[in-house]
Parts: structure tokens; sequence; C-alpha cells
């Protein structure tokens, strides 16, 4: 038997119309508020401060930023804005143009290389010839092996 598997199911459900729950509170509170300031507000500004406030209730109902919605970012400005801030500061010396030509430029700083005498040299030659040789030898011993194996399988069919 199979069953389905919710996709999506990080997504908000669409309740009124293209709208979340969230985004129609934020639409209503926006749209209620500027009613509210047209009744209390005079009228040439209440005007300016509606749209002001119709606009930000769709602002935040509308209006994501990488993938978050406006309201995330508002909430981190005021937080921003309320709580204290930690300022930390190192001070780092600064290299002086006399400092500067003073040290030695790359060229002449001689490389550290360990030394290797001619026996030492010889030595580690004569084992990777050594080594390479046993190598060889016990691939060509796993061939013939192979070789027989197969040859012998070939004889019982």
């Amino acid at each position: 038997m199979q069953f389905k598997i919710p996709q999506f199911i990080e997504m908000d459900d669409r309740i009124f119309g293209p709208f979340t729950f969230k985004q129609f509170i934020y639409i209503v509170g926006g749209l209620g508020l500027a009613f509210s300031i047209t009744r209390v507000v005079p009228a040439p500004l209440s005007y300016l401060l509606a749209l002001g406030a119709g606009a930000m209730g769709f602002a935040f109902a509308l209006v994501e930023i990488h993938g978050k919605p406006l309201i995330f970012f508002v909430g981190a400005v005021f937080w921003y804005l309320t709580h204290t801030k930690l300022y930390i500061w190192k001070k780092e010396k600064k290299t002086t143009s006399s400092n500067m030509k003073t040290a030695k430029a790359p060229s002449e700083t001689p490389l550290d290389l360990p030394a290797v005498s001619a026996n030492k040299l010889r030595d580690l030659a004569w084992g990777l010839d050594i080594n390479e040789h046993i190598a060889q030898a016990r691939m060509k011993e796993e061939m013939k092996k192979h070789e027989a194996n197969t040859s012998e399988l070939h004889l019982q069919v």
C-alpha cells in the first residue's frame, strides 16, 4: 500500500484568497490604522499618514527580503537601536618605512634545506630501485597465477 507524503509542509496555508492568515492580518491592520487616522487627524495630513499606514500594512504582508518577511528585518532594526553595542578594538603595530628597508629581500634569504650526503642519496636511490624491482616481480607472479587459474577454468569447462 502506498501512502502520500505531504510536501511543502513549511509553507503557510492560503486561507483568504492568495493571502495567508498572517498576511491578511497585516493588510487588515494597516487598512484599519489608515481608516482610524483619517477619522482622528485633520484632512490634509491624514491622507499622507493613512497612505503610509496602508502601505506599511501591505509591505509587511507582501515584501520578502532573502526569503524572510519584512517584519523580521523591522524587528532586527528595532532590536539594534534599543540594545547596547559592544565595540572591540585591538591596537596593531604598524610597520614603518625604516623597518621595511632593513628587512632582507626574499631572494637574499637562504633556504633551509636538509643536508644530504652522497652516501645517503645513493642509499635512497638503491632502495627505490630495489623496491621497484620487488614490486615488478610480485606483479609478474600474480599475473602467472591468474593465467594459470584461468587456463584451469577453461580446461574444466
